[in-house]
């Protein structure tokens, strides 16, 4: 299912390095979007050149509503890694409160389809971390709003820097989930994700996400 309607996409996360990667291709391709950006970041590089963008803090309920009026679409690019535990970041901050704030905004904006990048694995979550994956994806599955779910392997580019070995063993058959995937292909995905509105209400990793790569050509 797609929609010919125009799409405008609002992008939570727009500063991370998937975020980044995406606002570029954006940007280049004359998308309409609006990244949202926290205050400490909008005169940081590359978010003070983004023409427009929300500077606000997700907790800001009516601010982030009004921000995303007039979206079709909500990417939720936001995550956290353990390494950033020490600087305040948690699984339920910043994987599942990010998404339970942007999943409440969506509703009452009336944006009609949901974007959750979230990880291979998350189907059955194993360890803290996929739990909190398996989680957020359970307030968008649960919230009405047709929705996405992009579950990609280990992400190479920029500071993501995936085993060797993992190339090696994605080559296997029986392996090929574990084939790391670059951010320029990632984003491109999301990108067409969000421009069709398709496909709707399920998870794409392994095959499914890496078909989407192909049919991007990257």
């Amino acid at each position: 299912m797609s929609s010919a309607a125009p799409r405008h996409l609002f992008v939570a996360g727009a500063t991370g390095a998937t975020g980044r990667t995406l606002m570029r291709q954006a940007l280049a391709q004359g998308v309409s979007v609006t990244p949202h950006v926290r205050p400490k970041s909008a005169n940081t590089e590359p978010a003070n050149h983004w023409p427009k963008k929300a500077v606000l803090e997700l907790a800001d309920g009516p601010a982030l509503v009004e921000a995303m009026k007039g979206s079709t679409t909500v990417l939720q690019l936001i995550g956290t890694m353990r390494k950033r535990f020490a600087a305040g970041d948690t699984y339920e901050t910043s994987d599942i409160g990010t998404t339970r704030q942007l999943v409440d905004a969506a509703k009452a904006a009336g944006v009609d389809h949901f974007i959750l990048l979230t990880s291979v694995g998350a189907g059955s979550p194993v360890g803290a971390y996929l739990k909190a994956k398996a989680e957020a994806e359970r307030i968008v599955r649960e919230s009405g709003i047709p929705y996405t779910m992009v579950r990609p392997p280990a992400l190479e580019g920029e500071y993501h820097a995936p085993p060797g070995i993992l190339h090696t063993l994605g080559k296997l058959p029986l392996l090929h989930k574990l084939k790391p995937m670059h951010l320029d292909q990632l984003a491109a995905v999301l990108l067409r994700i969000a421009e069709r509105r398709a496909p709707l209400d399920t998870a794409l990793e392994d095959k499914r996400l890496w078909a989407e790569v192909e049919a991007v050509g990257r």
